[in-house]
């Protein structure tokens, strides 16, 4: 079986999160990696595991030298840098077969094309890593629903929902480095999921065009001064003064280019869940047929009473994102898996090694990042965007929220 010799450029949660879904992904090793922290850590873990040496490089160039494929895994504010260097190792000799970027592809639909226009200059193939739409369970409801959709007509309102209690690092709370805030960070996942849920079988994943936008965006629990000094002391980041929506909500309405057809994919997002840990929920609902996931139920459940709670030192062994470690814990035993990061690795590979882009590439990734930023300009004028609008596209073009220049109190605390 050929392999992948895979680097990559980043070496915190999601680069950790995708070595733990490349245990179970054959014909992927991971060679590389470089990164400001977290280098030697994910290296001693990658060897441990046996997906390969990841030799610590101490650039990009390097990297790029020993590797077939590099993933993007740094966080929003530095990737147009880095896939810059990539392009320049590219023209200089490197062999690369790929690039991978985790989403959201850019953090403005500029940064996005960008981007796209990089990979371009050099003639590599992209993968615009979205975990989601690669679940399992996404995968085979609608297999099994594939017979009711034709026989009945394609699913018309997709619901998806992705909440947690909030990011792991600064970066992601400041709006400035990573964009906006739940919208930027969360909503992505749920508009692309829900795009897909709606595509007719056997369709592309970006069959169905995107026609109107409306969206919500809030600021309920860290606009609170209580949670704002906890945020402040944990993550230096004040959000009295440039603060991010931690909940959001809103709907995308997709016209069939075949039928005229007009189907609903709405999203709802919040870094606000004190529940177990990191929730999925996604639903579709056709004439006659239906389907739902919930990635907090399981097969497996685990009581910790408060006498045997001392022992437990990282609720996340659990689940992601868990905030608790005692009382009933919702415990998935293959996050990784469930959540579709073995799938998409998979995909790049088959990809890669054949030449040609992933299934979701960095054009799809710039869609959803127009998607995106639609809905953040929706939300500031308390609008129904018209996507079929030739001036709304090219307002977005180079449009940046206001949450994102650091003016998010004009919008959410209005």
């Amino acid at each position: 079986m050929e392999t992948i010799r895979l680097g990559s450029v980043g070496a915190g949660f999601v680069a950790n999160f995708h070595a733990v879904a490349l245990k179970s992904v054959r014909g992927v090793e991971l060679a590389g990696v470089t990164a400001p922290v977290g280098a030697e850590e994910l290296s001693a873990s990658s060897k441990a595991n046996g997906l390969g040496d990841c030799t610590v490089y101490p650039s990009v160039a390097e990297l790029c030298k020993h590797c077939d494929a590099v993933a993007v895994f740094a966080p929003n504010f530095a990737r147009i840098e880095i896939v810059e260097e990539i392009v320049e190792a590219v023209k200089a000799g490197a062999q690369l077969k790929g690039l991978i970027c985790e989403k959201p592809l850019g953090r403005t639909i500029a940064d996005a094309k960008r981007l796209v226009a990089l990979a371009k200059e050099a003639n590599l193939p992209t993968a615009y890593f979205e975990n989601q739409i690669f679940m399992k369970s996404i995968k085979n409801a609608l297999m099994q629903l594939a017979p009711a959709q034709k026989a009945m007509g394609p699913i018309a309102l997709a619901r998806s929902a992705e909440e947690h209690a909030g990011p792991h690092e600064p970066w992601f709370w400041d709006p400035t480095q990573q964009g906006g805030g739940v919208l930027s960070d969360m909503a992505c996942h749920s508009i692309a999921v829900s795009w897909y849920v709606l595509t007719p079988v056997g369709k592309p994943a970006n069959f169905l065009e995107p026609v109107a936008v409306t969206a919500e965006t809030s600021l309920l629990k860290w606009g609170e001064a209580k949670y704002r000094k906890d945020l402040l002391e944990r993550m230096g980041v004040d959000y009295s003064k440039t603060p991010a929506e931690d909940f959001c909500t809103g709907m995308v309405t997709f016209r069939n280019p075949d039928t005229g057809q007009l189907v609903k994919g709405q999203f709802t997002n919040s870094w606000m869940y004190d529940k177990q840990g990191l929730r999925l929920f996604m639903d579709g609902l056709g004439p006659g047929y239906a389907f739902e996931v919930n990635t907090l139920k399981s097969p497996l459940e685990i009581f910790i009473g408060d006498v045997a709670a001392e022992a437990v030192a990282d609720a996340e062994t659990a689940l992601e994102k868990a905030t608790a470690s005692r009382g009933l814990l919702a415990v998935q035993p293959n996050e990784a898996d469930l959540y579709g990061y073995v799938d998409e690795n998979v995909d790049m590979r088959e990809a890669f090694l054949a030449g040609k882009d992933a299934y979701l590439n960095w054009e799809y990734g710039l869609e959803i990042t127009k998607l995106v930023q639609a809905a953040y300009l929706a939300a500031e004028r308390r609008q129904t965007l018209d996507l079929t609008d030739p001036g709304i596209q090219k307002e977005l073009d180079s449009y940046t929220s206001l949450i994102a220049q650091g003016k998010g109190a004009e919008v959410l605390f209005r």
